[in-house]
């Protein structure tokens, strides 16, 4: 049997590239002679740069940049030189996890340091720049990256405003004359695993500012902030994105990515997938698994095992989930390429105990999966 093994993280627990281990571990004790292709996945959130260097070889490069807060931070990044790419995970330099609850503020927050680590990128010589927006702390609309880059954002008195959420609101004049004229030749693609629009209710701020430290008081300040930077910076480009689908990403940054750098905004695991080469590994394989931390109805927006079973089930090739946890709706899979899907938990137990034994627990069912499969002749 061929199976090919391309799980996502499992959040708290495990690393997809761990995962991926123990699945295959699993596997091997069922049948030492099988066949395994270990594939880690991401969707664009957290890990999303391991993926990318697990998947095509990439080298792991790192810069000193500015963290969410701006303190001095030192970051990852990921260089192709065959294709002259640079794969860059905005959670590196501006994570919501690199922070404590106390530290989360979505006002005063900047993706200064995402735009620290393109310049690397470009200093590689970069002809393309494949951007994950996943994990964001910030709530700036793109304005720190930018900045960095080289673009002047002015108040009334042509003075730099802060480049956070609540700077912006200071906002009189974009100036880009000084972005890094490189940028014109390189090509730039976001990965999003949402579709929300900058501003309102489905935007930035509402949906995604609570989780980023913003009260009430405060998202309706970020949204009325981020709508002044889109007529600013409609002003100055001649075009309005604010309701582009996945404009609202990492606090607006799929904004800025796409009316500023002129890049494409994509589905996460599409453009991961690509450039695992999945579906040259697909038409190897006899049998996916992957999983992630939770299955659910909302894994159908862009998650990673639903972005596997899809391109699967094209190949003709049965697909099994492992998810931590299965939550109302998880149903809805069953119609999008998954064959069948399991809870890793062997019995009762708190969610601490599960999360300590995440890679015993993904072992041994993808044991008994084999196992199964063996007696019933697959």
């Amino acid at each position: 049997m061929n199976l090919l093994i391309c799980p996502d993280s499992y959040k708290d627990a495990l690393a997809a590239s761990d995962a991926a281990r123990a699945i295959a571990e699993g596997a091997r004790r069922a049948d030492p002679d099988i066949t395994i292709d270990e594939c880690p996945m991401a969707d664009g959130g957290e890990g999303s740069l391991d993926a990318l260097l697990g998947a095509t070889g990439a080298e792991k490069r790192s810069a000193r940049v500015q963290d969410a807060l701006g303190r001095p931070a030192e970051a990852a990044w990921g260089w192709h030189p065959a294709s002259r790419t640079g794969y860059i995970e905005l959670a590196e330099a501006s994570g919501l996890q690199a922070l404590g609850p106390s530290e989360r503020t979505a006002l005063d927050s900047t993706t200064h340091g995402v735009g620290e680590l393109i310049l690397a990128a470009l200093d590689a010589g970069a002809e393309r720049l494949l951007i994950t927006l996943g994990g964001s702390a910030t709530n700036d609309g793109g304005a720190g990256m930018l900045v960095a880059l080289g673009a002047r954002l002015l108040d009334a008195d042509d003075q730099p405003i802060p480049p956070t959420g609540a700077g912006l609101e200071g906002l009189a004049r974009v100036d880009l004359s000084g972005l890094d004229s490189r940028l014109a030749d390189v090509r730039v693609e976001a990965a999003v695993d949402v579709d929300n629009p900058l501003l309102g209710e489905r935007g930035a701020s509402a949906v995604f500012g609570p989780q980023k430290g913003a009260s009430e008081a405060d998202v309706a300040r970020l949204d009325a902030a981020l709508a002044h930077w889109a007529d600013k910076a409609a002003e100055c480009l001649g075009e309005d994105l604010r309701d582009a689908p996945g404009t609202g990403a990492a606090g607006g940054m799929g904004f800025a990515v796409a009316a500023f750098l002129g890049g494409e905004l994509r589905p996460g695991i599409e453009m991961i997938m690509e450039q695992a080469g999945m579906d040259e590994r697909l038409a190897r394989a006899d049998l996916v698994i992957t999983g992630e931390g939770q299955l659910d109805g909302q894994s159908l927006s862009g998650k990673t095992p639903i972005g596997i079973s899809r391109a699967a089930r094209a190949k003709g090739v049965p697909v099994i989930v492992l998810a931590g946890r299965m939550a109302p709706g998880w149903q809805a899979a069953l119609d999008e390429g998954v064959s069948a899907a399991f809870a890793l938990a062997d019995g009762p137990m708190a969610l601490d105990e599960a999360l300590e034994r995440c890679a015993e627990l993904l072992a041994d069912r993808s044991e008994n999966l084999i196992r199964t499969l063996q007696a019933i002749g697959r």
